[in-house]
């Protein structure tokens, strides 16, 4: 369905010519068998097949990787990234931007729960990280050369492309639109992997969570200090108080929360180092119609006779 609805729209345009580069994320349906006798019938038409899923990250990572057109659309296929706007993403780029990128309006068919979610994490990502992302922001987007490329040179296992987009910089102009269903199938992603994808993004690009556990420290430390002063000096004054149980089990049980909430802030910066010392491929491929030559390295680079 997406491959003839998106060759619909783009054989009408005059002056390029298109290609697909298709990213099977270790699908356990029909759909590699589909891209192939995809393949064999247009020439255009390449794929990537992983040993296992490794993610939507790795799954658009791969697809710049092996590109090599003048421009690049980065897209989902499952039609909630309208090709119909392909002709309007083009005339901006040729008025001169790096980057047209599509975002949403709104977000019909998803939960009020998720929306909410999705709108707070991009207020509270703005204010933490040192990029900014535009309120509805997807991956939709069409991108030059140099601008793949410069994505390309940042090998980050744990990735966010979102963030990577803002960060690399370039000339970006928006075009909003409608969120629209799709037309088969549902989403997989459920809200406790949104959430840790939205953690991802943020201590990717900001060390502010980190800062937040030495300001909570500090604090804490400085409120301990004159509760310490004001007791000694009501203790030298009308003697010593009878112990109170609620305030010893109201101190512990924050600290002990506040020192729980710290460990676990600085675990995920501990964790995302852990992943990137180990260097380990952004994916595996299992089977590509693509060229490829072997490195000596051992790693597969795509030819660019193409």
């Amino acid at each position: 369905m997406f491959y003839e609805e998106t060759d619909r729209i783009v054989s009408s345009i005059d002056g390029y010519s298109f290609s697909y580069i298709f990213a099977d994320d270790g699908s356990r349906d029909q759909t590699l068998n589909i891209l192939m006798e995809l393949a064999s019938e247009h020439k255009e038409v390449k794929y990537l097949s992983f040993s296992r899923n490794f993610g939507k990250e790795a799954a658009m990572y791969a697809g710049l990787k092996y590109s090599t057109a003048d421009y690049v659309v980065v897209m989902d296929a499952d039609l909630q990234h309208p090709p119909s706007m392909i002709p309007d993403m083009l005339k901006r780029i040729e008025e001169g931007h790096d980057c047209c990128a599509a975002r949403r309006t709104d977000r019909k068919g998803e939960s009020p729960v998720k929306s909410a979610f999705s709108r707070s994490f991009y207020k509270l990502s703005n204010k933490l990280t040192d990029v900014t992302l535009v309120q509805g922001v997807v991956d939709y987007r069409i991108m030059s050369r140099q601008m793949v490329n410069s994505i390309i040179e940042l090998s980050e296992h744990q990735r966010f492309s979102k963030g990577i987009f803002a960060w690399v910089g370039f000339d970006t102009v928006w075009i909003p639109y409608h969120n629209v269903e799709r037309p088969i199938g549902k989403s997989k992603w459920s809200f406790w992997g949104l959430f840790k994808y939205a953690i991802d993004g943020i201590t990717a690009f900001s060390i502010a969570p980190l800062r937040m556990v030495t300001g909570f420290g500090f604090f804490i430390s400085t409120f301990a200090f004159i509760y310490i002063i004001i007791t000694l000096i009501q203790t030298m004054i009308s003697g010593v108080d009878v112990p109170g149980y609620v305030t010893t089990l109201s101190a512990v049980l924050f600290l002990g929360g506040v020192i729980e909430f710290s460990i676990g802030i600085i675990g995920e910066y501990i964790g995302h180092i852990y992943v990137e010392a180990k260097n380990r491929p952004i994916f595996i491929l299992k089977e590509t119609n693509i060229p490829l030559t072997v490195t000596k390295s051992g790693r597969d680079i795509h030819n660019q006779e193409d």
